[in-house]
Parts: structure tokens; sequence; C-alpha cells
């Protein structure tokens, strides 16, 4: 039963993904504003109460990023070794986040241009609306089966907070590098991560 259970959440997240990935392509092609959930529906090949079992509404589908990213992060904190403190274990998250976004740039150009269009908050700065829930899960990432759930000290949450906040900088930059801080992070983006992290 788990394993068909398995499977079948890999083909929900699967056509998930297609979807969004086949709503960033109009997006691209036709701009935000001139494709509809119909549009999406079918160059997704799938129904329209299919989309809406993924998304509430098209804006929605502005913030997969963010949940994406969310999502790679508490994977990291739940494999990272358990001798590693928590500021170790957050700076390998956000390392591994930027190989995502570097892998994923062109998407996430398109999808921050949507935003823009669709007058909402740029959808990989959304992050940060998950801080509470990443600070808890970082705080509580060695917790046994069946044991007490902790609340993230302020110390925790400012961790968190601060390694979001320079992830978000660093996006900036390497999606946007004409509003860069700093001269040419597209040169070695990895590298400007690091030197963002360490400060």
């Amino acid at each position: 039963m788990a394993t068909g259970q398995g499977l079948r959440e890999r083909k929900r997240a699967a056509s998930r993904a297609f979807t969004v990935e086949a709503a960033l392509r109009l997006f691209a092609e036709h701009g935000y504003e001139n494709v509809t959930v119909a549009d999406i529906c079918t160059a997704a090949d799938i129904a329209p109460r299919t989309f809406f079992r993924y998304f509430a509404t098209k804006e929605e589908l502005l913030a997969e990023p963010a949940r994406v990213m969310a999502a790679r992060i508490r994977e990291i904190f739940a494999v990272a070794p358990l001798e590693l403190d928590d500021a170790a274990v957050l700076s390998l998250a956000l390392r591994d986040l930027g190989d995502y976004v570097l892998e994923h740039r062109e998407q996430l150009v398109v999808l921050q241009d949507a935003a823009v269009q669709a007058s909402r908050v740029s959808p990989h700065l959304r992050l940060a609306d998950r801080e509470r829930r990443l600070a808890t899960d970082l705080v509580n990432r060695a917790m046994s089966p069946g044991g007490q759930m902790r609340e993230p000290d302020w110390r925790t949450r400012l961790l968190v907070a601060q390694g979001l906040a320079a992830l978000r900088i660093w996006m900036q930059d390497v999606l946007d590098p004409a509003e860069a801080s700093s001269p040419r992070p597209a040169d070695d983006p990895m590298a400007h991560l690091g030197e963002i992290l360490a400060s």
C-alpha cells in the first residue's frame, strides 16, 4: 500500500511540475495576463479540475518556487549529519538552493516577470513566508520519532531569517544582473553566494 501511495504521490508531483512548466512556456510566449487557466490546462493536457487540485487560482501558481524551495530546505535538514550545528546545516541547504536557482534560472525569471505583471510579490522572494516553519524544522531535525516538538528560540529564527535574506539578495543579483549589488555576480554565482552567506 505504501508503495502505491508513493507512486501516486510521485505521479502527482510530476504532473504538477509539468503543469508549472507548461504555464511558464505560455507566460514567456504570450505574457501572464494573456494566459488563462484553460490555456494552461490545454498545454499541460489536464482537466481544469486537476489544475484546481494543484492550485486554487492562476496566481497561486506564482508561489510554486517558494513551495519547492522550502521543501528542498526541509529535505536537507532531514538528511544532514546530526553532528553539524544549525548554522552549518542551513548553509548546506542554502547552497543547495543556489544550485537549484542556477539550474532553473530561466523559469524563475519568467515567474518573476509574471509576478510583476500580476502585481504580486516576486515568487522566489516569498520563501520568507515560510520562515517560521523552516526555523521549527531546523530546531527539530534531530527529534526522534514520537518526540516532543520544540519551538525555535529567537537565535534560530534570526539565523533562518538572515540566511533567507542573504539568499534573496543573491537571487536578485543572479536573476536580475542589472540590479546587482556587486560587480558581475554571474561570473561565478556560487562564489558570490558563498561571499554573501559568509557576511
